[in-house]
C-alpha cells in the first residue's frame, strides 16, 4: 500500500458494495457455507444443550417447535465447501432427526429508492451527475447503504451539534472538546468565523436527507460527532486524546489539517499520537481498527510534499488527495507516494465546489481544498462498513485501492505498476 501518488479520480461504491454484501463465492454463482446449523432435536432444551456441547457447538436458542440454531465454535465461518464430518457426526446422534448446514443467501431490499428532496441536492455534482463523472453514492443508495449504524467522528476546531442540518445526527459520544476540557464541542464563534472548518467537514458526511436544508451527506444517516483541538494550543497529548476518543464506539475518525504546507517543513506525530495510531489500529472497533482518515495536503503551490508529513505518510491512515469538478489535478495538490485515492474538491474559478453545513446554522457552496476531499472519502467508508461492519483497517485501504478508478482525473504522468495498478510517473511504482 501507500504507492500511488493520486490513485483515482473516483470510488466506484456500485463494485465496492457487491464485493462486500456478496463476497467471492456468491460472485462466482458457488453456494457459501456457515458455520451455522439448524437441527431438529427430541427431548427438550436440556437435550440441545447436551447435543450441542459434546460436539462444540455452541445452542443459539430455539427457532420453533423441537428446531434449535446451532454455531459451531471452530468451523470456518464462511467456506465455499461443507463441513461434512460434523455434520455426519451430528445426524448420528438418535435425538436427532434432521441437520442442515446454513449456507448464505442473496436478499434485496425492495424499497423504492428516491432522490433527496433537499434544495442544495442538485447542486452537489461529487455526489451524482449525468456525466456519471461523480463519486456514485446514488449507486450506493440504491442499495440501500446510507451510513446507518456507522460512527464518524470530525477531528477539528468543533462541530456546530445544534446545527438543524446535523442535529439529529449528531452524537455526543464521538465529541469532546480537548481544548477546554468539557464533553461540548461547539466552535468559538468569532467575526471572521474562523472555527467553520469542522462545522462545514461534518455536513460533509452526515447532513441529513429530505429535511429542507442545505444538502445532504454522502452517509445522510450515519452519526456524527466532532473533538474541538485545532482551537488552542496543539501538543502531542491534544492530539493523542483527539485520535484515541472512544475507540469502542467510533468507527471513522476524519481529520483535514497538519504541519505548515509551505515546502519547508518536515513533521509528523510524536510518541504520544503515535502511540494513539498503534493503539487505534490495534484496539479500535473491539480489535478490527479504527479508521483515520486524512487530507493529504494544500502545498501544490509551494512544491511541498506530503511524503513529508508524517500523518499523511502513516501506514496507519487513509490520506485522500483532491480532483476537480473537470476532472483535472488543482493547482493546491501535492504529489506523494502516501496517497491512496482522490474525492472531488474544488479547481479553478471556473469550476464548482463543494456543498455544506456551514458556521451560524447556515449553508455553503464554496467548500474547498484536500479538507473537504476527505470528509467525502469518510463517508463513503461509512457507506462500506455499514455493508460490513467486520472490515479491518487494513481490509478498507485495500477497498479503496482496488475500487478506486483512474479515468477521470486528467495528467499526462499515469504509471503501470509491477502489480497492475496505477499510478503517477512521479514515484517509483
Amino acid at each position: 500500500m501507500g504507492l500511488w501518488s493520486r490513485l483515482a479520480e473516483r470510488l466506484l461504491l456500485g463494485p465496492l458494495l457487491v464485493l462486500l454484501v456478496s463476497g467471492l463465492g456468491m460472485a462466482l454463482g458457488q453456494r457459501v457455507y456457515t458455520n451455522t446449523w439448524a437441527v431438529h432435536i427430541a427431548g427438550g432444551p436440556d437435550e440441545a444443550d447436551r447435543i450441542a456441547s459434546k460436539h462444540g457447538f455452541v445452542n443459539h436458542g430455539n427457532v420453533f417447535g423441537d428446531l434449535y440454531h446451532f454455531r459451531h465454535r471452530s468451523v470456518e465461518k464462511r467456506s465455499l465447501s461443507d463441513h461434512r464430518g460434523t455434520h455426519v457426526r451430528l445426524q448420528k446422534e438418535p435425538q436427532v432427526m434432521w441437520a442442515e448446514q446454513q449456507v448464505v443467501k442473496s436478499r434485496k431490499k425492495r424499497d423504492i429508492y428516491t432522490e433527496p428532496s433537499d434544495p442544495k441536492f442538485t447542486q452537489q455534482w461529487y455526489l451524482y451527475n449525468t456525466n456519471h463523472r461523480d463519486l456514485n453514492a446514488k449507486g450506493a443508495w440504491e442499495l440501500g447503504y446510507t451510513g446507518k449504524g456507522v460512527v464518524v467522528s470530525i477531528l477539528d476546531d468543533g462541530i456546530e451539534k445544534n446545527h438543524p442540518d446535523l442535529i439529529s445526527n449528531y452524537d455526543p459520544d464521538a465529541s469532546y472538546d480537548v481544548n477546554d476540557g468539557d464533553p461540548d464541542p461547539q466552535p468559538r464563534y468569532t467575526q471572521l468565523n474562523d472555527n467553520r472548518h469542522g462545522t462545514r467537514c461534518a455536513g460533509e458526511v452526515a447532513a441529513m436527507a429530505n429535511n429542507g436544508i442545505c444538502g445532504v451527506g454522502v452517509a445522510y444517516n450515519a452519526k456524527i460527532g466532532g473533538v474541538r483541538m485545532l482551537d488552542g494550543e496543539v501538543t502531542d497529548v491534544v492530539e493523542a486524546q483527539s485520535l484515541s476518543l472512544n475507540p469502542q464506539h467510533i468507527h471513522i475518525y476524519s481529520a483535514s489539517w497538519g504541519p505548515e504546507d509551505d515546502g519547508k517543513t518536515v513533521d509528523g506525530p510524536a510518541k504520544l499520537a503515535k502511540e494513539a495510531f498503534l493503539r487505534g489500529v490495534t484496539e479500535g472497533r473491539g480489535g478490527l481498527g479504527s479508521i483515520f482518515v486524512w487530507a493529504s495536503g494544500n502545498g501544490g503551490r509551494e512544491k511541498d510534499s506530503c511524503n513529508c508529513d508524517g500523518y499523511t505518510n502513516s501506514i496507519y491512515t487513509l490520506s485522500i488527495s483532491s480532483s476537480t469538478q473537470n476532472g483535472n489535478v488543482p493547482w493546491y495538490s501535492e504529489a506523494c507516494s502516501s496517497t491512496l485515492a482522490t474525492t472531488y474538491s474544488s479547481g479553478n474559478l471556473n469550476e464548482k465546489q463543494i456543498v455544506t453545513t456551514d458556521l451560524r446554522q447556515k449553508c455553503t457552496d464554496t467548500h474547498t481544498g484536500t479538507s473537504a476531499s476527505a470528509p467525502l472519502a469518510a463517508g463513503i467508508i461509512a457507506l462500506a462498513l455499514e455493508a460490513n461492519k467486520n472490515l479491518t483497517w487494513r481490509d478498507m485501504q485495500h477497498l479503496v485501492v482496488r475500487t478506486s478508478h483512474p479515468a477521470h482525473l486528467l495528467t499526462n504522468d499515469w504509471n503501470t505498476n509491477g502489480v497492475g495498478r496505477k499510478g503517477t510517473a512521479r514515484l517509483c511504482v
